[in-house]
C-alpha cells in the first residue's frame, strides 16, 4: 500500500540503537544532492534487509513544517541494506564529518520509519525467489554439504564452496547449490586483470577498506569443474552453472580451462545453461568460449561512459571498447547478453549516463540489464572517479521506464536467467 506522506527520519546513537525524529521526513540522496523522496517510491523494507548506522555522518532530512533540508543533530545517520531482487532509488542522506571513516563495501539506501515499519525507496526488479532469506534451510544446506563432500572427496571446488562460501560467508549461490537447485557457482580464477577500487575479494594492504571475503587460491582443473557441474545440470530445476563469482578474480584468464570444461560438460548433458560473469576484457577469449558452447554472458560495469569506467576498474591491458566488443561477440553467436549494472542514484540516472547506455544497448544488441545496488561508500567512490559535481538526475525509476519504452525487447532483472527463460518458456519482467 502506497504511503500518503513520507516516513520519518531515522538516527542512531553511539551504541547503534535506532530512533525516529518526527520533526523530519526521511530524505534521499542522488549524486551530491539531497531531495525529498516521492511518496510512491517508498516500499516496506523487504525481508532480508537490515539497517546500518553510519559513523561520523549526521543525517539530513526534510523539515515537516518548512519543507527545507536540515540536519538532525541527535545522532548518526542510518542507511538500509536492501536484499537481492530489489534496486534502490535513493542513497541515505547525510553531512559527513571530516573524521568520518570510509564505509565498508555495502549498499547504503535511504530508509525511513512510518507507523512501526521501516520503508526504503526501491523497486522489486526481479520476481525470481532464488535468493530470498525465507527460502533457505540451514539444516538442508549442511546436509547437502555433507552429501556432496562425500560424493566428491577430492574436489577442491566443492570444498571451497562448502567451507568458504556456504558456511563462512553464507553465499546464497553456494547455499542454493548445496540445496540442489537453480544457479551453481563455479569460481575458477585466483588472478584478475582489473584493479577495481571496490573489489570485494582483494584489497591492497595499505587500503583503508578491506575486502568482504577471501579470494580463491588455486586454479581448478577442467575435470574438477565437470565432476560436480554435470550432476547439477542434470538434476536441478532451471539449472545454470556460472563461472565468475565474488570469491575470485577474472574467469576469462582461465579461458582455456573453461573451454575444455564446457566441451566435456556438453558431452554428458545438453541440459541447462552455461554462463560467465566477467569483466569482458578479452573478446577473442569470449569468442572461443562461445565456440565451445557458452550460452550467456554477464558483463559488470559501473558506467557506460569510458571516463567513469576506467578509474573504477583500472584495467590491465584492456580497454572499455574491449568490454563492449565482448557483448557484440556473444550476440553474434546468438547467446544471451546481460550487464551487471552498478546502480548509483544521481550517477546512473544522469542525462549523460542515460545517453551512453542507450548507445551501448543499440550498438551491442544487449538483451538484459541486471540493476544491481552498488556496494560502496558514496563519497569515497565519487572522489576516486573524480566527480565533484552531479547534475539534475532523470530518476532511476523514470530511466528504467524510458529505456523500456525505447527498447521493448530489453529484459530487466537481478539474476542470470535460466535457459528456459531465455527461450521464452516463462517470463519475469518487472519494473514497477
Amino acid at each position: 500500500m502506497a504511503l500518503r506522506k513520507s516516513p520519518f527520519l531515522l538516527y542512531a546513537d553511539a551504541e547503534g540503537q535506532v530512533f525516529e525524529d518526527t520533526s523530519l521526513y526521511a530524505a534521499g540522496r542522488s549524486g551530491w544532492y539531497v531531495d525529498p523522496v516521492p511518496t510512491e517510491d517508498w516500499i516496506e523494507l523487504p525481508d532480508g534487509g537490515s539497517l546500518y548506522n553510519l559513523p561520523g555522518r549526521i543525517p539530513l532530512g526534510i523539515d515537516v513544517e518548512t519543507g527545507e533540508v536540515r540536519l538532525c543533530e541527535k545522532g548518526y545517520a542510518v542507511a538500509a541494506f536492501i536484499p537481492p531482487a530489489h534496486t534502490g532509488l535513493y542513497l541515505a542522506a547525510y553531512d559527513k564529518e571530516p573524521s568520518a571513516p570510509t564505509l565498508p563495501l555495502f549498499c547504503y539506501t535511504a530508509v525511513g520509519f512510518h507507523r512501526g515499519k521501516f520503508y526504503v525507496p526501491a523497486v522489486r526488479i526481479e520476481q525470481d525467489i532464488r535468493q530470498e532469506c525465507a527460502g533457505f534451510d540451514a539444516d538442508q544446506v549442511k546436509a547437502g554439504i555433507a552429501e556432496f563432500k562425500q560424493a566428491y572427496p577430492h574436489n577442491r571446488l566443492v570444498e571451497h564452496l562448502s567451507n568458504n562460501c556456504a558456511l563462512t560467508y553464507h553465499c546464497p549461490a553456494a547455499r542454493n547449490y548445496f540445496m540442489g537447485r537453480w544457479e551453481c557457482p563455479v569460481p575458477v580464477s585466483p588472478a584478475c586483470n582489473s584493479n577495481c577500487i571496490g573489489c570485494i575479494s582483494l584489497q591492497p594492504e595499505d587500503e583503508e577498506i578491506v575486502s568482504t571475503q577471501e579470494r580463491l587460491t588455486f586454479k581448478p582443473t577442467a575435470q574438477e569443474i565437470v565432476e560436480y557441474t554435470v550432476p547439477h545440470l542434470e538434476s536441478a530445476p532451471y539449472p545454470i552453472i556460472s563461472f565468475g563469482q565474488g570469491c575470485e578474480g577474472e574467469p576469462l584468464l582461465m579461458w582455456e580451462t573453461l573451454c575444455e570444461a564446457i566441451r566435456e560438460i556438453r558431452k554428458f548433458t545438453p541440459r541447462g545453461s552455461i554462463n560467465i560473469n566477467t569483466n569482458g576484457s578479452r573478446p577473442q577469449w569470449v569468442a572461443a568460449l562461445c565456440e565451445a558452447g557458452l550460452d550467456s554472458i554477464r558483463v559488470s560495469i559501473n558506467s557506460a561512459q569510458e571516463h567513469l569506467y576506467t578509474p573504477y576498474y583500472r584495467p590491465n591491458n584492456y580497454t572499455f571498447d574491449d568490454v563492449v566488443e565482448s557483448l557484440r561477440v556473444v550476440n553474434g553467436y546468438g547467446g544471451w547478453t546481460s550487464i551487471n549494472y552498478f546502480v548509483f542514484p544521481g550517477m546512473t540516472d544522469s542525462v549523460e549516463e542515460y545517453e551512453a547506455l542507450r548507445t551501448l544497448i543499440r550498438t551491442t544488441g544487449l538483451k538484459m540489464i541486471q540493476w544491481r545496488n552498488f556496494n560502496i561508500d558514496p563519497d569515497w567512490y565519487l572522489g576516486r572517479v573524480n566527480v565533484s559535481e552531479t547534475g539534475e538526475p532523470i530518476g532511476v525509476k523514470k530511466m528504467m521506464a524510458l529505456l523500456k519504452e525505447e527498447f521493448p525487447h530489453l529484459h530487466y532483472g537481478y539474476y542470470n536467467p535460466p535457459i528456459e527463460r531465455i527461450r521464452g518458456e516463462f517470463t519475469t519482467d518487472f519494473a514497477h
